[in-house]
C-alpha cells in the first residue's frame, strides 16, 4: 500500500474518532437530556423551584423552600413536608403536552379553565415565575385541560398532574413529630404533674440529674429515644384552638430533647395531653406552633413516668474477661472456680476441671439480673430483708484484692403474680427485687460446674488408630489421609470412614449425668467388668489417647467408665447409639 493511502486512511480514521467523541460523548448527553424535556410544559428542574402556590376552590397552599426543607406558609404555618413537595413539583416539571385542543378558544368555560379546578404558581430560583391553570378532565377521565399561564393555548396533560395540585393539605404538612436523631441526643427532660426527670448522656452511656443523681438504663432510654424519633402524626386536629383543655394540653406531660452541647446546643419539645380512647390517640402540640396533633396511642405509653423506669436496673456488672475468681454458697454446698489462661477451673471443694459453658451461664445469668423495684437505695435495709442470704455469689477481679458479693434470698412478695427473692451487693445495697428463678439458676454445685465431657478435649482429627470390642470380636482400623479409614484387623480392606467417625463424634458429645461409683465399687452392678463394648483410641505414634469401657444399658442410660479412671459414670444411652456389629458395621 502506498504511504499516501495509508495517510489517508489515517485521517479519515481521525476525523471520525473526533466527529463521535464531540457527537456521542461530548454532546450526547445534553442531546439525551433536551430529547427529555421536549414536549414538557416547564424546562425547569424541581432544584430550581423556591416557592409553590396552589390555589384550589376556597382554599390557597403556599410552601417556601427552607433550606433543605420547606415550610408550609398558608393555609397554616407548619413544616412541609418534603417528599411531597417534591413529588408534585416532579410531577408538574415533568408533565409532557399531549396534543393541543385550541390555539386561542373562544369560550374557555368549555374546558372548565373560567373555573379552574386549580391554579399552580412556581417561583425560580433567578426570580421568575411560571404557572400553569388546570380546568376540567376530558371525557375518559385520563387528561385534564390546561394552559400555561399567560398563554392562550389549551392542551391536555395527564390527569395525575391535577390530582397532585388538590391534594389535601395535610399532606403538605410534616408528620414527624420531633425531628431529630437518636445518636445525637446528649440529654432529655420529661416534666411531668408530680416531679421532672432529667437524663443526661456520659462516658458513653446514661445518668439521670433529677429529681436524684442515679445511674441509668441505656437501653430503655435508647429504646425510648428511637421509638420517639419514628413516632408520626396521624392526624391534623386543629389549628389554633380556642382551648387547650379540651386536648388536656392545659397541663401536658413536657418532652424536651437535647442535642449538641454548650454553644451548639439545639432542643426540641414536645407537649402531650389527654388519650383519645375512641381515636385510639393522644393529642400534643409543639411549643409555637398553633396546630393539635393526634398522635398514636402508643406515643403517650413510651414516655417514662417515673424515675424506676430510667434508672439503671442491673444488679452487678459483671466483666467477664476481668474476672479470675468465683465462689458459691449455697443450700448445694460452697463452690470456687478460679481463671487460669482463659480457662476456668474448679479449686473447691477439690480440684476438678470446669464445664466452661456452664460456668459463664452463671456469669451470664448474673450479668443479667435486673431489679423489678428497689426496697433500699444503700446497704441500711440488707439487715432486714437479707440477714440470712440462701445464696451468696463473689466475684474477684484477677490481680485484684477487692472482692463483689451478692446476696439473695426468698421474698414473699410477688410482682405481677410472679414470685420474687430479695437481692443487694453486700455492704453497699441498694436492696432490691429480682425474678425468684435466680435462686436456683445461681445454685450451683461442683457436681453442677464440673466439667462432664467423658473424654475432655478429645480431637476427632487427632485419632489415627481405633480398636473396637464388642461381642466378643475385634476391629483395628488405621487412618490413612485425613479422612480415608482402612480395617486392618480381623482382615484387611476398605473401612466404612463415616462409621468410624459417628463413633468417634459420638464419644466426644458424651457428658455424664451422675457419678454413681466413685471409685469404681461394684463394677457387676454396672457391667462395666464385663463391657458390651471397649473403644480404644491412640495417636499416630501409637500412645494411646483413651480406651471407654461401655457396661450396662438401663432405660434410657448407659454406664460408661475409662480405662484411666476408676470413676463409673451414667450417659445418656441415645448419645452412643445401638452397640456396633464388630467388624460388619467397619466393613467398606
Amino acid at each position: 500500500m502506498r504511504w499516501q493511502t495509508t495517510a489517508i486512511l489515517a485521517l479519515l480514521l481521525a476525523l471520525f474518532g473526533g466527529f463521535y467523541y464531540v457527537y456521542e460523548v461530548r454532546l450526547g448527553p445534553g442531546r439525551e437530556e433536551a430529547a427529555a424535556r421536549k414536549g414538557r410544559v416547564f424546562a425547569a428542574d424541581t432544584k430550581d423551584v423556591t416557592a409553590l402556590e396552589l390555589k384550589r376552590q376556597g382554599e390557597t397552599v403556599r410552601l417556601k423552600r427552607d433550606g433543605e426543607q420547606w415550610a408550609l406558609l398558608e393555609p397554616v404555618r407548619a413544616r412541609g413536608s418534603r417528599p411531597a413537595v417534591d413529588e408534585t413539583l416532579a410531577n408538574v416539571l415533568t408533565a409532557k403536552i399531549d396534543r393541543e385542543i385550541d390555539p386561542n378558544p373562544k369560550s374557555p368555560a368549555d374546558f372548565g379553565l373560567d373555573k379552574p379546578a386549580a391554579e399552580l404558581r412556581l417561583t425560580l430560583k433567578d426570580g421568575k415565575t411560571v404557572g400553569l391553570t388546570l380546568g376540567a378532565k376530558n371525557p375518559t377521565g385520563v387528561w385534564v385541560y390546561a394552559r400555561e399561564q399567560g398563554k392562550p393555548a389549551v392542551f391536555v396533560l395527564g390527569e395525575s398532574v391535577l390530582r397532585d395540585a388538590t391534594r389535601p393539605v395535610a399532606d403538605f404538612r410534616d408528620r414527624t413529630v420531633l425531628a431529630f436523631d437518636a445518636k445525637d441526643v446528649t440529654g432529655f427532660e420529661v416534666t411531668l404533674p408530680e416531679e421532672t426527670l432529667v437524663a443526661e448522656r456520659a462516658d458513653g452511656g446514661w445518668r439521670l440529674t433529677r429529681p436524684a443523681a442515679l445511674a441509668a438504663d441505656s437501653e430503655t432510654i435508647g429504646e425510648f429515644l428511637d421509638k420517639l424519633a419514628a413516632q408520626k402524626v396521624r392526624d391534623f386536629v386543629a389549628d389554633g384552638p380556642f382551648s387547650t383543655a379540651t386536648y388536656g394540653l392545659d397541663r401536658p406531660v413536657r418532652v424536651t430533647i437535647h442535642t449538641g452541647r454548650d454553644k451548639e446546643r439545639a432542643s426540641r419539645t414536645l407537649l402531650l395531653g389527654r388519650v383519645d380512647a375512641a381515636k385510639k390517640g393522644v393529642y400534643a402540640m409543639r411549643p409555637g406552633e398553633s396546630s393539635v396533633l393526634l398522635l398514636p396511642e402508643d406515643a403517650a405509653k413510651l414516655v417514662p413516668r417515673n424515675v424506676a423506669v430510667l434508672r439503671n436496673k442491673v444488679l452487678v456488672a459483671v466483666d467477664r474477661d476481668k474476672l479470675g475468681k468465683l465462689e458459691i454458697e449455697s443450700p448445694k454446698g460452697m463452690v470456687t472456680a478460679a481463671r487460669e489462661n482463659d480457662q476456668w477451673k474448679l479449686v473447691a471443694p477439690q480440684p476438678l476441671p470446669a464445664d466452661q459453658v456452664e460456668v459463664g451461664a452463671v456469669l451470664s445469668k448474673l450479668r443479667d439480673l435486673r431489679a423489678q423495684g428497689f426496697l433500699s437505695e444503700d446497704a441500711r435495709a440488707i439487715p432486714r430483708y437479707l440477714a440470712r442470704p440462701q445464696v451468696r455469689l463473689t466475684l474477684t477481679e484477677q490481680g485484684k484484692g477487692g472482692a463483689t458479693t451478692v446476696l439473695l434470698a426468698p421474698s414473699p412478695e410477688t410482682r405481677g403474680g410472679v414470685p420474687v427473692a430479695y437481692a443487694a451487693i453486700d455492704g453497699k445495697g441498694p436492696v432490691v427485687l429480682v425474678d425468684a428463678k435466680a435462686l436456683g439458676e445461681l445454685a450451683r454445685s461442683a457436681n453442677d460446674l464440673r466439667d462432664r465431657r467423658l473424654l475432655g478435649e478429645l480431637t476427632p482429627r487427632d485419632v489415627k488408630r481405633v480398636r473396637v470390642r464388642a461381642g466378643g470380636q475385634t476391629a483395628v482400623l488405621e487412618r490413612k489421609g485425613e479422612n480415608e479409614w482402612r480395617l486392618v484387623e480381623p482382615t484387611k480392606g476398605a473401612a466404612n470412614g463415616a462409621k468410624v467417625d459417628d463413633l468417634l463424634y459420638a464419644l466426644r458429645a458424651l457428658r455424664w449425668k451422675e457419678v454413681v461409683a466413685p471409685e469404681g465399687q461394684d463394677a457387676a452392678r454396672w457391667g462395666v467388668d464385663a463391657p458390651t463394648l471397649e473403644v480404644a483410641l491412640f495417636r499416630g505414634d501409637g500412645g494411646e489417647i483413651a480406651t471407654v469401657l461401655v457396661g450396662k444399658r438401663e432405660g434410657d442410660l448407659a454406664y460408661v467408665r475409662t480405662k484411666a479412671q476408676p470413676a463409673v459414670y451414667s450417659v445418656e444411652g441415645r448419645l452412643l447409639g445401638p452397640p456396633p456389629k464388630v467388624p460388619e458395621d467397619f466393613k467398606g
